[in-house]
C-alpha cells in the first residue's frame, strides 16, 4: 500500500471519521476515499491540501516524506 493511502486511513480512523463523513467534508464520494486509501487513484493537489488542513498535518506527512 502507498504511504498516502496508509496515512489517510490512519488519520481518518484516529479521528473517528467514516469514509462517508470524510467524503462529505471534502466534497467527494466515499468510493473515491476508498480508492485513495487502496492506492487505486491519486487526489488532486487542492484536495491534498484540504486533507492536510482538515487533520492539522503537513502534505509531506501525507505523502510519506516526513514522519510528522
Amino acid at each position: 500500500m502507498n504511504k498516502f493511502g496508509e496515512r489517510l486511513r490512519e488519520l481518518r480512523t484516529d479521528n473517528c471519521y467514516s469514509r462517508a463523513q470524510l467524503a462529505k467534508n471534502l466534497n467527494v464520494s466515499a468510493r473515491l476515499i476508498a480508492y485513495w486509501e487502496n492506492g487505486q487513484r491519486e487526489c488532486s493537489f487542492d484536495t491534498l491540501i484540504s486533507i492536510a488542513e482538515l487533520f492539522g498535518t503537513s502534505t509531506d506527512f501525507l505523502l510519506g516524506k516526513s514522519d510528522y
